[in-house]
């Protein structure tokens, strides 16, 4: 069986409710919930929260949650693997398990459902032991990255590769942010990398990780140069 969980906690500081914060007339979150339920791929889509107030908006998209996340795996620091863990042994002690996991992140509305099929299939080729992840392509080469100081005096990442030409430098790539295909025995188990990773490249339109305002707001103006005024919030159309 398959699972889609959404982590969803009600904390976030930067953007005040963000997993639930207007995108386009709909809940942010709702694109990512869409997105997974056009699929096909789920048997359960399970939105992961401590909060009743995004517990109260998954039950008006359709998804009501299951069981809350403990309190104690909600705060700012904790990864997301105990989350998945626990969740899939909350469902163990109902005599429900699950083979296949995406974590799938509620702040994705760029990401649609022909992505986590095909990103599937690609788990589904290397006989789901190797977890895949949905990655971008940095837009210039990692080499020529700088830091920059309170002053602004910039001190290269990897000095004297700056002038190397990009032709001459291997592409590198990112977490997008976005989802993860993982063997449930592997979510039990803790590793997220007990094999090596898998890359699913998306192009880096689709990959907007939003943590801020302005990631919020790029993420607008990509999604309105993609739908426009053709967007039908019933449909995802």
């Amino acid at each position: 069986m398959k699972i889609a969980i959404v982590p969803a906690r009600g904390g976030s500081k930067r953007i005040p409710d963000k997993n639930i914060v207007d995108f386009f007339g709909a809940p942010l979150m709702s694109y990512s919930i869409r997105a997974a339920r056009a699929s096909g791929l789920f048997d359960t889509i399970h939105v992961s929260t401590e909060s009743d107030r995004i517990a109260d908006v998954a039950a008006t998209l359709g998804v009501p949650v299951d069981f809350m996340r403990d309190s104690s795996l909600a705060d700012d620091h904790t990864p997301l693997m105990p989350v998945l863990r626990w969740v899939l042994e909350q469902y163990s002690r109902r005599e429900r398990e699950f083979d296949t996991v995406c974590l799938l992140m509620p702040t994705a509305p760029l990401v649609e459902a022909d992505d986590l099929k095909r990103a599937h299939e690609e788990f589904s080729r290397w006989g789901r032991h190797r977890t895949v992840m949905a990655v971008s392509r940095f837009s210039v080469p990692v080499e020529w990255a700088f830091r920059m100081t309170a002053d602004k005096t910039l001190t290269p990442c990897q000095p004297g590769m700056a002038m190397v030409r990009s032709q001459e430098l291997k592409p590198a790539y990112y977490d997008s942010g976005t989802f993860i295909f993982i063997s449930g025995h592997d979510v039990i188990r803790g590793q997220l990398d007990s094999s090596p990773m898998v890359g699913f490249e998306l192009p880096r339109y689709k990959a907007v990780d939003i943590d801020d305002v302005e990631d919020l707001e790029l993420a607008k103006v990509i999604f309105r140069g993609l739908h426009g005024a053709t967007w039908d919030r019933s449909s995802g159309t």
